[in-house]
């Protein structure tokens, strides 16, 4: 059977370009005794790709050039010969960036019937939805009435941050890139909003949005977001580590803020965390979040791309501010 992938056609220098990467033709052979054949409905571009298109060592494996990419997916099998996956099945995995694939259900997880879309299972109630969660439940450990900030505030992950600070009762400020977002968030019901390519002082800013400190901080982009945040974090603030996106297209190392004094002065913690070594909470956490959406209390924002063929530029939208919460790509 012949399939269409994206492949790594080479490695991005600075921001991504549709040069690095290739639509390519596959083939997969029929299914065997215990195997399932899923076709791709959705797949998500997260932030965290682009690591993964450096060869060095991380966390996870780099991209290969010349093989198809990785990434979360939900797609429904079309074709069976395992009980456990019946034909109108529909599955998450990593093996999106692909219109189909064969499995024999390794790291395959069937999605519980429900009204809501199966898209969101890749923003909201998937990675990063529990990143979100993770950060301010078991890394920051945010209280009611603590003062929350959180930076690129209205994408998959800050959006669901923003929200969830709300819920546990903290004052919530956040910053973005435009006035749009910002009032997106304000629809959210965020205390303040910042749009840092407009305010003219980041740091004056955030004193102005949280004159009485900052007490946890869900750290998103780095660089001058994390310089600025120190300077207003309370003695014994707690900074949960998820991303540094304003970084990732960087060709040359960046300099570190310049009042790290700030971690000593005020008595910090700080912790860089990844999702995925959290992932046993998922049930906790799936459970909690179906309950706000089914009462409205979260609100799901997508950003939707159509076709396989368009999954890059989908990819670098995210590093130009296309998208307002999750971004995904719809297969055809």
């Amino acid at each position: 059977m012949n399939i269409q992938e994206i492949q790594l056609k080479s490695r991005p220098e600075g921001m991504p370009t549709a040069d690095n990467f290739v639509l390519a033709k596959g083939s997969i052979s029929p299914i065997k005794q215990g195997e399932f054949l899923v076709k791709n409905l959705w797949m998500s571009v997260d932030p965290y790709m682009r690591g993964r298109m450096i060869d060095r060592k991380s966390y996870i494996a780099p991209f290969q050039i010349g093989k198809v990419l990785e990434g979360g997916a939900i797609g429904e099998v079309i074709e069976s010969l395992n009980p456990a996956f019946s034909i109108g099945s529909k599955v998450s995995s990593m093996l999106g960036w692909r219109s189909h694939f064969v499995s024999d259900g390794a790291e395959i997880t069937i999605l519980p019937n429900t009204p809501i879309s199966e898209s969101h299972f890749l923003g909201v109630l998937g990675m990063p939805g529990m990143t979100a969660w993770t950060g301010l439940n078991r890394i920051a450990q945010l209280t009611a009435g603590e003062t929350l900030f959180v930076s690129a505030a209205s994408g998959a992950v800050g959006s669901v941050v923003a929200q969830i600070g709300k819920l546990m009762g903290a004052r919530v400020v956040a910053s973005v890139g435009s006035d749009e977002k910002a009032q997106y968030l304000t629809s959210l019901g965020v205390d303040a909003v910042i749009n840092y390519k407009t305010c003219g002082d980041l740091d004056a800013a955030l004193g102005h949005a949280a004159p009485e400190g900052i007490d946890v901080y869900f750290e998103n982009v780095g660089g001058e977001h994390l310089s600025a945040a120190l300077n207003h974090m309370k003695d014994h603030g707690r900074i949960a580590v998820c991303g540094m996106i304003a970084q990732y297209n960087d060709t040359a190392p960046t300099p570190g803020p310049s009042n790290l004094a700030q971690i000593i002065i005020k008595k910090l913690k700080i912790e860089g965390f990844i999702v995925f070594e959290h992932w046993d909470h998922y049930p906790q956490f799936a459970a909690q979040m179906g309950q706000w959406l089914a009462e409205g209390k979260v609100q799901a924002e997508q950003t939707i791309y159509e076709g396989l063929e368009n999954a890059p530029d989908a990819f670098i939208g995210l590093f130009e501010g296309k998208n307002r919460g999750k971004m995904v790509v719809k297969l055809a």
